[in-house]
């Protein structure tokens, strides 16, 4: 209900006359008052109550260091942090039923910083791709991480991050308090490249093929005469043929019919997705590859957001492709948004022993490019490193999983038409291997 208010006005000959407001009609001066009080409960911390007066709807409040809230609750009380020495403005405005406001503000004064966010960042004489990084962080917190290099260490008081390539990078060190962020950023200067970066990577996980069969621990097999995107014309079976035997996995084309349609082939298609999926490195593929017009195998990887992303989205990075009418020729091939398909980014190399010899199909994978290799690192197939890095050409920021697979036919390998005479074909794995960065 709406307060009926009494108003005086002067009339004639000093006649005092008493007007009386009707029920609906608003006052020019709402009888709600704006107030607050606050107490330290330590140097950081404040509890804020309020005082207001008068009968009002809601309570907006902004208390000077980020924080807000709106209440009907006219009791509720804050505790409120303030972590960094300073004067802060707290403001509450009071809201009553007909739409008047009242509003009151006070300073809050904290004499010391109670959370401090520092480090140090030393580069190290003997070792100068390494930086020494200690936290100095003064005040308590809940946690604290390290980002660097599109890298994220959890929890290290103190380590040497690794920067094997020259250049200015910029170290930010986070902490947590209370479910908020706090952080601080420095910088260090490499004066120049780490010719160990290669060879100093470590060995987190590979598959030898030293059992009897693939290993459903590490890869699934994908099955189905789909098509695949690109019209090929095989069906993936669940294991009959893929063949782990003497160290080796063989995966085999085999001829079904002469039809060379959809289902007249069989093969294999193997990956890691969701097992083991890996994000940089050193990643090495040592094979032999299938022969004869028709045929296409394939060492790849996609990005293990595939499923959210879709593709091209995902980024997918070709170590090695061949299609067998242009013999002796490798592969490697970047696709995303920014370029896919038949305009990829890619080059060849000639390798006139791929089909009766072993070869190594390397990827470098880091947050700056991508190198694609055969046998050494040296022997460069292609090389992609955009300078400006956005989502639609480098979406190489995330994990990735192994595909290996022999395809028959489809928009490439079929592009010269099939010879039936070839099968059965088999591309033979002698391992997989993922090197990557030691984090001390």
């Amino acid at each position: 209900m709406h307060r009926k208010f009494a108003r005086i006005c002067k009339a004639g000959l000093g006649m005092l006359i008493i007007l009386q407001l009707p029920s609906g009609c608003k006052s020019n001066t709402p009888d709600i008052k704006a107030d607050f009080n606050y107490s330290y409960t330590d140097d950081n911390h404040i509890e804020i109550v309020n005082a207001s007066e008068g009968d009002y709807y809601s309570a907006s409040w902004n208390f000077g260091n980020g924080e807000t809230d709106v209440t009907t609750d006219k009791k509720k009380t804050y505790n409120i942090y303030y972590p960094d020495a300073g004067s802060y403005k707290v403001s509450l405005k009071i809201l009553d039923y007909v739409g008047n406001t009242d509003t009151t503000s006070q300073s809050v004064s904290i004499t010391k910083s109670d959370l401090v966010v520092a480090f140090t960042a030393e580069v190290q004489e003997d070792r100068p791709n390494y930086v020494l990084l200690t936290n100095t962080t003064t005040g308590s917190y809940d946690s604290l991480t390290w980002h660097y290099r599109d890298m994220e260490v959890d929890g290290k008081m103190s380590f040497e991050a690794y920067f094997p390539k020259k250049g200015t990078y910029t170290i930010e060190l986070e902490v947590m308090k209370d479910g908020k962020s706090y952080s601080a950023e420095n910088t260090v200067t490499i004066a120049a490249d780490d010719p160990e970066y290669i060879e100093g990577m470590t060995l987190v996980w590979s598959d030898e093929f030293d059992g009897t069969s693939v290993n459903t621990a590490d890869w699934t097999f994908e099955t189905g005469a789909t098509g695949w995107g690109n019209n090929e014309l095989q069906n993936y079976t669940n294991g009959a043929n893929a063949v782990v035997s003497g160290g080796y996995l063989a995966i085999i084309a085999k001829k079904v019919d002469d039809n060379k349609t959809v289902g007249s082939y069989t093969s294999s298609r193997i990956v890691t997705r969701g097992r083991k999926e890996f994000k940089y490195g050193r990643l090495e593929i040592r094979a032999q590859l299938p022969s004869g017009t028709g045929i296409w195998p394939a060492i790849w990887m996609l990005g293990s957001n595939f499923s959210t992303a879709g593709w091209p989205a995902c980024g997918e990075m070709d170590i090695m492709e061949y299609v067998g009418y242009v013999p002796d020729v490798v592969y490697s091939t970047v696709h995303t948004p920014a370029g896919y398909g038949g305009s990829g980014d890619g080059s060849s190399k000639s390798l006139p022993s791929c089909e009766e010899e072993f070869h190594i199909y390397g990827l470098i994978w880091n947050e700056e490019e991508l190198i694609f290799y055969t046998d050494t690192p040296s022997n460069v197939t292609h090389r992609y490193a955009p300078a400006v890095k956005t989502a639609d050409n480098w979406p190489f920021d995330k994990e990735a999983f192994f595909i290996l697979n022999v395809a028959v036919g489809g928009n490439w390998g079929g592009a010269a038409g099939i010879d039936n005479s070839i099968f059965p074909q088999q591309m033979v794995i002698d391992y997989v291997r993922v090197y990557q960065e030691t984090i001390n």
